[in-house]
């Protein structure tokens, strides 16, 4: 084999195993139950809800779509009598554990949207991993547009906006 025939075989091969090395990583956490909710026009703000379970102990450190200008995982949580939401650096998903991302709990805030989010579209998100020696994954979704949750439940009563 030449010099240049083995370095191309080289290079294929190196792709092809960093593209197996990226599947076996995004694998690890398996996303149930993926929506956003619909809006109405004018309405800036919305929220993305999923079930997370990670096979090994990671966090889910940040979320991205092109449909908003700002997209944070929030936390809603009671502070003496008030209901009080901000930004979570990080989540943690412990190893086999089912994490729920809900109304009234932690969930996908997507604000500054670029365009109602329509009624039985998608909207395409990247979820970002960190596992606990540091390596960073990615997991590319299409998020179902609903009105309500996966199997006709109602919204939880703790609604907010922004």
């Amino acid at each position: 084999m030449t010099t240049k025939k083995l370095t191309h075989a080289i290079l294929a091969a190196s792709l092809v195993l960093t593209g197996l090395s990226a599947a076996a990583q995004t694998a690890a956490v398996k996303v149930d139950g993926a929506w956003a909710r619909a809006t109405v026009q004018g309405q800036k703000a919305s929220g993305a809800f999923m079930s997370l379970t990670a096979k090994d102990a990671t966090q889910l450190v940040g979320v991205s779509t092109p449909v908003a200008g700002v997209a944070e995982v929030h936390e809603m949580k009671m502070d003496g009598d008030i209901m009080r939401m901000r930004a979570a650096p990080a989540l943690d998903l412990p190893a086999g554990k089912k994490v729920d991302l809900k109304s009234g709990g932690y969930h996908i805030m997507l604000m500054d949207l670029k365009a109602p989010l329509a009624k039985d579209s998608s909207v395409p998100m990247t979820l970002l991993f960190k596992d606990t020696k540091g390596v960073e994954s990615k997991l590319e979704l299409k998020v179902p547009v609903s009105t309500t949750a996966p199997g006709g439940k109602a919204p939880a009563a703790a609604e907010h906006k922004h």
